[in-house]
């Protein structure tokens, strides 16, 4: 098992798909930490070096992900809803905020949101 950021991945995964499994590390972020650091993009995690583990782990420590970037998303979501601006008050309202229309899509989305909560096994309540 290798650590990265207090996260155990066992050492037949793949070093991309490790760095993927983070909020915050899409698909580019992850190509360019993994040329950065010399790691071949179908490397798995036992073959790095220690010292390639540390790099990665150091410059993912650098950046805002997982709970920092969500905490950042929240407060920029609330800092909207309260000055009052017009994406704010759809964040408020849960409507679509990025121009989406809302004549037919959402009233259908909303009835696949309850046919799922009504027949979800796994979900809690």
């Amino acid at each position: 098992m290798v650590y990265i950021l207090g996260v155990s991945f066992p050492e037949r995964q793949l070093v991309s798909k490790s760095l993927l499994s983070f909020f915050g590390v899409g698909p580019s972020v992850c190509a360019r930490l993994m040329a950065r650091h010399n790691v071949h993009p179908t490397a798995r995690i036992g073959d790095l070096a220690n010292k390639q583990v540390l790099d990665i782990t150091s410059a993912l420590s650098n950046m805002k992900i997982e709970n920092d970037l969500r905490r950042e998303i929240l407060d920029n979501i609330r800092r909207l809803k309260d000055t009052g601006t017009y994406r704010g008050r759809r964040h408020a309202l849960n409507l679509p905020v990025r121009g989406q229309r809302t004549r037919t899509q959402v009233s259908l989305a909303n009835y696949y949101a309850a046919i799922d909560a009504l027949f979800c096994v796994d979900c809690p309540g």
